[in-house]
């Protein structure tokens, strides 16, 4: 993997697509990989030719991708839009007492316990919300399952199966009810024309809000690392 000079050093993924008339680079929001798409006959040295001469604009948008963090002891957690410090708790299941999520057991699997505790209660949350909204519109959906997607918040398929994000839970619980609102509305609309929002609207007035602060700061929510 061809690295471009630091500081700090940058490794650069080159995929070769027949499809690409010219060199294209693009900064992953999620993970800050770098990837430098070129041509099927394109010499790797022009290649990083191109990647020196954009070095200014690559090392911009590198700033711009939100930190990771290793949850564990100590880490200071959004649940449900609330700042909780990781802190070694007692009894046999994690919970939220004050400002602390406190998590007994081994300090090595803290990671795992917090992500399970978190899991379900995303899953209660959203089950309550998606129930409300779904039984306003008086359209029933066939289930709901949880994933830890990086494309997409939530998504509706034509059955009527609901999915979403269990780290919706990180986000304030207005966003929360937005996503699941936003899902349940496309049980009635397969689509996002004006009759779609007019129902998101009807489900959830004032969603503007939630869906400002989902574009603003949702990259965030992916920054915790709850595992290897």
């Amino acid at each position: 993997m061809p690295v471009l000079p630091g500081p700090p050093p940058v490794e650069i993924t080159l995929r070769r697509s027949a499809r690409a008339r010219r060199f294209s680079l693009r900064v992953s929001r999620l993970d800050g990989r770098v990837t430098l798409s070129l041509p099927m006959g394109a010499r790797e040295a022009e290649a990083m030719a191109f990647v020196r001469d954009q070095e200014g604009w690559l090392r911009q948008a590198l700033a711009g991708v939100p930190q990771t963090a290793v949850v564990g002891l100590g880490t200071l957690l959004p649940v449900e839009g609330r700042r909780l410090t990781i802190r070694e708790g007692k009894g046999r299941s994690p919970r939220i007492e004050d400002d602390s999520l406190l998590v007994p057991g081994d300090p090595a699997r803290v990671a795992v316990r917090v992500a399970t505790f978190l899991q379900a209660r995303a899953r209660d949350r959203l089950a309550e919300a998606c129930d409300r909204h779904a039984g306003a519109l008086e359209r029933p959906y066939a289930r709901l399952t949880l994933r830890d997607t990086r494309s997409r918040w939530g998504s509706c398929t034509a059955d009527g199966s609901l999915m979403f994000s269990w780290r919706l839970i990180l986000a304030p619980p207005e966003v929360l009810d937005y996503v699941a609102a936003h899902e349940v509305a496309h049980l009635a609309e397969m689509n996002h024309s004006p009759a779609f929002w007019a129902v998101v609207q009807r489900l959830l007035p004032g969603y503007a809000a939630p869906r400002r602060w989902l574009k603003t700061h949702g990259q965030v929510l992916h920054g915790f690392r709850f595992g290897a």
